[in-house]
């Protein structure tokens, strides 16, 4: 069993430890998963130096190696018991469950939005977008209740935005993380942030209700 003094190192897949020499010299001991013999270096008490042992092949064990293991291994207690299984699956990275899942969108719903907020000039006018949304905003009566019931500017621009997108795509059963990435793609080609009108009319609305 890995007990707490026993450390992981970076500079080789391999794990290590203290442990006392019969010499009196401060052992550090390198095990790596895919050889039989572990490293032994000697820790000079007086000085600090290190001497890898007799027969301990430096290319499988570098003195980098032991040089880290002496750092992460300080004031650690000398590890009593014999040796350690140590297998190649202790340095397998776990997987992080919270790690950004991608998300795919629909191209013609995308299009559709797209064509719908294109000026006369064949450019996309975030000017348009914030002057429909902000329309939208002033004549919903879902969004008077929402900020009578003291919703945030951010819940009611979802609100917004999300029911506008769909509609214009055609598509009322678009999830929401497919309207939130489309929605970042429009938003990462305007310095200003997309919504920047809109938020601001809607804490307009929010401070005249207070």
């Amino acid at each position: 069993m890995i007990r707490t003094n026993i450390v992981k190192l970076t500079t080789l897949q391999a794990m290590a430890y203290r442990q006392k020499l019969k010499a009196g010299d401060i052992g550090i001991v390198i095990v790596r998963p895919d050889k039989s013999q572990p490293g032994i270096a000697a820790v000079n008490k007086k000085t600090g130096e290190l001497t890898l042992l007799k027969n301990i092949n430096e290319k499988d064990y570098p003195i980098d190696a032991f040089k880290e293991a002496m750092e992460l291994t300080y004031g650690l207690p000398f590890k009593k018991q014999g040796s350690i299984k140590v297998t190649k699956e202790m340095f397998v990275e776990p997987v992080n469950e919270e790690e950004e899942e991608e998300i795919t969108i629909n191209e013609a719903a995308y299009q559709k939005i797209l064509d719908h907020y294109t000026d006369k000039n064949g450019k996309l006018s975030y000017s348009l977008i914030n002057k429909e949304m902000i329309k939208f905003a002033k004549s919903s009566s879902i969004v008077r209740d929402m900020i009578a019931d003291g919703k945030s500017a951010g819940n009611i621009r979802d609100y917004i935005t999300y029911n506008k997108f769909r509609n214009i795509a055609c598509d009322l059963n678009m999830p929401d993380k497919e309207v939130g990435k489309i929605i970042e793609l429009l938003d990462e080609t305007d310095p200003k942030g997309i919504f920047k009108e809109l938020n601001s009319e809607l804490r307009k609305m929010l401070n005249t209700k207070k």
